[in-house]
């Protein structure tokens, strides 16, 4: 690294600066958006653990993790066992 790539302190702020001003007119350089899985709003709207949430569903914990990830996706039974979860929790819980 040379002389010229060493930038002062007073350097670094004016660039901070810069970096704050530039997000508050809305000009971040990235956004991230994260999307939450089906499965985890569903679990979350229950309330359980993945563990509780698992046992109640008939898949390993592994499985659930795995879809909250985003690693797999569930079909079939699997994934309309989620639809219910997430819209009529209290059906599932009647199950449990």
């Amino acid at each position: 690294m040379s002389n010229n790539d060493i930038m002062t302190g007073e350097e670094l702020g004016q660039k901070l600066l810069e970096s704050v001003r530039q997000m508050k007119r809305g000009e971040a350089a990235r956004v991230t958006r994260i999307e939450v899985s089906e499965a985890r709003a569903a679990r979350h709207r229950m309330g359980l653990s993945q563990a509780e949430f698992a046992e109640l569903l008939g898949v390993s914990l592994r499985t659930l993790q795995e879809w909250e990830q985003g690693r797999r996706t569930p079909t079939g039974p699997a994934l309309r066992l989620l639809r219910v979860a997430e819209r009529h929790p209290e059906v599932l819980r009647g199950l449990a």
